[in-house]
């Protein structure tokens, strides 16, 4: 396993996604844990929509009966997301930090990011609550999720510091990847969506964290082993063949060969299938290998 630097917190390069826990056995989840810490992989991600609260509820569960250190563990939720708006006031970051820590038997989190744009957001009020949060202890490191350059700036020139980005990246959806290959070029590729994000994240060491790695759309479903795909598919089985891991391994390889120094957030509730995906930090694919995978999703280079 490699790891990256999220504002002074050492995280495992793939992540370990808890938004499926909910409803789950115990003892499901605790296997999953157990195989991700075998493979390295340190860092596990939440949000506190996820089932409702339930899923942060049942991975503290799990926690607590393996007994594992705490400082063993890297704990990432989200917040902000409510039912029918969103809200990143002071109060509401507070109140979410408190009941997420709770559900999961801990004094503090690694990590806090703010789940998504909030169209009402006052910076310095954002700031504010960061600034309470590490002060009393109770976040190490703050970052976003689903912002564009422009709003983390409206962050930064608060005086609040950026560590992550966590934003939808996978071989059949990187807009942030096509458009600085078809920059100035009438096509659908060039067109700005990401507003040069990679880029500009790479200035400000901002860790970008992939979410949806494997999949197509607007989460429409997974493209490894879909028949809608077969030129992309038959690219991952050769590759996987030839680094022997799992062609969804070699689908996150594709993201963390990037020089931006991604992270990929790996949301299996099966405990067998981690354990594979996180090989993925092990494969170094060639330059030629990572634009033959682009290359076999359709694309053209210019």
């Amino acid at each position: 396993m490699k790891y990256v630097d999220v504002g002074g917190v050492s995280c495992s390069k793939v992540v370990v996604g808890g938004m499926r826990y909910a409803g789950k056995p115990l003892r499901q989840i605790e296997e999953i844990i157990i195989e991700a810490l075998k493979a390295g992989a340190n860092t596990f991600d939440h949000a506190d929509i996820y089932g409702q609260g339930d899923s942060e509820t049942v991975f503290g569960l799990a926690m607590k009966d393996l007994e594992i250190p705490r400082e063993e563990l890297v704990l990432q939720t989200k917040c902000g997301i409510c039912e029918g708006y969103y809200d990143l006031t002071r109060d509401h970051i507070l109140a979410s930090v408190e009941t997420s820590a709770k559900r999961m038997n801990t004094d503090y989190l690694d990590v806090l990011l703010l789940h998504r744009p909030d169209a009402l957001m006052e910076p310095d009020e954002i700031y504010e609550a960061f600034d309470r949060l590490q002060t009393e202890g109770k976040v190490r490191a703050f970052g976003v999720s689903n912002f564009s350059p422009a709003q983390i700036e409206l962050m930064r020139s608060a005086g609040i510091k950026v560590a992550a980005n966590q934003v939808q990246l996978s071989l059949m959806h990187c807009p942030m990847i096509d458009e600085g290959l078809h920059f100035n070029i009438e096509t659908a590729e060039g067109v700005g969506r990401t507003q040069g994000l990679i880029e500009y994240c790479r200035k400000n060491n901002i860790v970008l964290q992939a979410w949806s790695p494997l999949a197509y759309g607007f989460i429409e479903g997974v493209f490894v082993g879909n028949e809608k795909f077969p030129a992309l598919n038959a690219e991952l089985f050769r590759l996987a063949e030839k680094y022997s891991v799992s062609p969804a391994a070699i689908a996150v390889a594709w993201i963390l060969r990037h020089p931006a120094g991604m992270q990929a957030v790996v949301g299996s509730t099966t405990p067998e299938r981690i354990a594979e995906l996180c090989k993925a930090a092990d494969v170094e694919l060639t330059r030629e290998e990572w634009y033959g995978l682009y290359r076999a999703t359709g694309k053209i280079l210019p």
